[in-house]
């Protein structure tokens, strides 16, 4: 089971109810925590993307957040292994090499570490706020995907797709890895299907576990997975899940035991994870004790 995190600070989620810590926490706090998870042996941090919320729609999503690239070179530079995750980056927003350009570039800077996480994107006044088409983007979405996988890694890029077109160009850095890992973001089975047919991982939010349950059963996980072949064999698959509500394996080292195997027992490979925190110290408490539950 790999363990990651839902990195406080760089968003505040109103639906978990930031604890004050968090509201007001800085850099130094924000480089504790990643310091701590890489030490712990957690497998990766992660920051999200949006680069204006509405103010109407503040108190739902929230107004905070970090760029995600700037965010995520940081840590990596104040870390050693730990896997940096953008959780997740909006496809419509960019264009194909662009993200190849700049996580290829935290590729490389990082040492191979970079997991691309990404999303189709629901906040329409955003999309036309950067001039973005909303109508139409799961379509463009897959093939940027498509595109991404073509292109990272090489300096020479050449892609011809249904949306995105590009071939002599030199686009360096590209990123270092044989394969990047691409999580694809989203809470419907067209999200799943989506990171099947393109991606390593699909990491949902939003769903409980019995909506979780029955997309995974319809058709069954395993059945998509056995779908995945190249040349090498069965290309793994990693199910990402969001244990709610967050973890407290320090007051209650049964119950998040009890949410681990939960979990693991719907199929997860991996856990994104969120802690009852009520300091910074506390934070790093929780940590430590769910590595007691979870050893490496």
């Amino acid at each position: 089971m790999k363990l990651g995190l839902v990195t406080p600070i760089v968003n505040l989620n109103p639906r978990f109810d930031p604890p004050a810590w968090e509201v007001d926490g800085g850099v130094d706090d924000l480089v504790a925590v990643a310091q701590a998870a890489d030490r712990l042996g957690y497998d990766w941090v992660s920051c999200p993307e949006h680069v204006a919320i509405p103010l109407a729609l503040a108190a739902q999503r929230g107004g905070r957040y970090f760029d995600p690239v700037a965010t995520l070179a940081y840590l990596a530079a104040a870390t050693e292994r730990i896997r940096l995750l953008s959780h997740v980056v909006v496809l419509g927003y960019h264009h194909p090499l662009a993200l190849v350009k700049q996580y290829g570039t935290l590729d490389l800077l990082s040492g191979g570490r970079v997991i691309l996480g990404v999303g189709v994107g629901s906040l329409e006044a955003e999309f036309d706020l950067l001039g973005a088409d909303f109508e139409g983007r799961g379509t463009r979405a897959d093939d940027a995907l498509a595109a991404i996988r073509s292109a990272f890694g090489q300096a020479q890029p050449s892609y011809d797709g249904a949306v995105y077109r590009f071939s002599g160009f030199r686009v360096e850095p590209s990123g270092v890895q044989a394969r990047l890992p691409i999580w694809v973001g989203g809470r419907t089975r067209r999200s799943l299907r989506r990171a099947v047919a393109y991606g390593d991982g699909w990491i949902p939010f939003g769903l409980d576990a019995a909506a979780l349950a029955s997309m995974l059963a319809d058709p069954p996980l395993a059945e998509l997975r056995a779908q995945r072949t190249d040349e090498g064999g069965v290309v793994p698959f990693e199910l990402v899940l969001a244990p709610e509500p967050p973890l407290d394996p320090v007051d209650d080292p049964t119950g998040a035991a009890a949410a681990v195997e939960r979990y693991q027992a719907m199929g997860a490979t991996g856990l994104a994870l969120r802690f009852v925190s009520r300091s910074r110290d506390h934070y790093l408490a929780q940590l430590a004790a769910l590595r007691q539950i979870v050893p490496t």
